[in-house]
């Protein structure tokens, strides 16, 4: 395997190919970190990667190399609806004409809100990454006509494209549940660099608690289901401290009152390293109802923490695996997640985790170069 990388690298080095990553932002969340990886991952393996944000707004560090481009100034929104997407598509063409980018440049677009963008404006050589099960999102509307709406945008907007699922079950909603008949649909799981998450891990990072805690890391939105999150906290009766890396809201403060939970539970803000946070949390724990493929839980087990997940569709099955899926409990369970964080706790940490080959970084840079002969 390492013979056939290296060989394709060789190749690459030669033959660089051109890449657009085309995202919303870069104000937090995993499609964003994953973002800025692959375009390090690329740009190491010798192609010229254009990171295209459709408005100005960033809370990472652009990795050296990667051409960093926005529809907007800084700080500057960008207008929501169908005006705003409009808007955008035109921009975002122009600015593909300014920058020469035509059919040898292979765009990358990632969240539906840049996937509507990009699609209006009809750029050339286009893959779509899906990061989310759309038929548990869809599903999560509680209005009937909502839900047939939603799936009637996205089937106009998917079918007969080609499409990245950053799992296998993604990709089976995409077949199957959506029902893309006619898309183009290949599976690249998300990549990570165990060296480099182990470094930021060994950073000083301040106020990480020194007491025993157990760590939940996403934004504060529905599909993360902090209110279960927080029913368990209360059921499971443990002395740790609940912190979340997210940030601020009076909406989570009255959540956190509405189950008692106050000076219990800890909003430390969004923090672009979160590593040194996982490495001294005794636990993280995720309760969400739907997700992608979720970074969080093997850039926890990389740092040597113990984690516990709700069985969402989808992606932590595919991660959780062997001894490791007795960490998953059903979804919308209180009592179950608070089961599983007791009995977590009391477990040793688990051993070196091996990241399977399918989840690095550099085979995840390799199977987006080997897109240019898929289309």
């Amino acid at each position: 395997m390492d013979r056939i990388l290296d060989t394709i690298l060789r190749f690459n080095q030669e033959n660089p190919v051109n890449f657009a990553l085309v995202i919303t932002n870069l104000q937090g969340g995993g499609a964003e970190k994953v973002m800025l990886r692959l375009a390090t991952a690329l740009v190491h393996r010798g192609n010229r990667v254009r990171l295209i944000l459709l408005e100005h707004r960033i809370e990472h560090e652009i990795p050296k190399g990667v051409e960093l481009h926005a529809l907007t100034a800084p700080g500057t929104p960008l207008h929501n609806g169908w005006l705003g997407k409009l808007t955008a598509a035109f921009q975002l063409r122009r600015l593909y004409r300014r920058l020469g980018l035509s059919s040898d440049c292979l765009t990358i677009s990632t969240l539906p809100f840049a996937d509507q963008v990009v699609s209006t404006a009809r750029l050339p050589n286009v893959w779509f990454r899906i990061a989310n099960t759309l038929s548990a999102e869809i599903e999560a509307l509680k209005s009937p006509r909502k839900q047939a709406r939603r799936l009637s945008r996205y089937r106009r907007l998917y079918e007969g494209r080609h499409l990245v699922a950053v799992s296998d079950g993604v990709a089976d909603d995409l077949r199957q549940t959506l029902n893309l008949r006619h898309a183009r649909i290949v599976r690249i799981y998300n990549g990570f660099n165990v060296e480099e998450i182990r470094l930021a891990a060994a950073q000083e990072a301040p106020n990480v608690p020194r007491e025993p805690f157990v760590l939940h890391v996403g934004r504060f939105m529905s599909q993360k289901r902090h209110d279960v999150l927080f029913d368990a906290w209360r059921r499971a009766g443990l002395t740790h401290r609940l912190v979340l890396l997210t940030q601020a809201s009076k909406e989570l403060d009255a959540l956190i009152a509405h189950f008692g939970l106050q000076g219990r539970v800890w909003v430390a803000g969004f923090r672009p390293n979160p590593y040194p946070w996982m490495q001294a949390a005794e636990l993280l724990v995720l309760s969400s109802d739907r997700e992608g493929m979720p970074n969080v839980l093997v850039e926890a087990l990389v740092c040597g923490t113990r984690v516990v997940s709700t069985d969402c569709p989808s992606g932590p099955r595919e991660i959780l695996r062997g001894g490791l899926a007795q960490g998953l409990v059903p979804c919308r369970d209180p009592e179950a997640l608070a089961e599983a964080i007791r009995k977590a706790v009391m477990a040793p940490r688990p051993t070196a985790y091996e990241l399977p080959i399918e989840l690095t970084e550099s085979h995840m840079a390799s199977a987006y170069e080997a897109l240019v002969t898929a289309t």
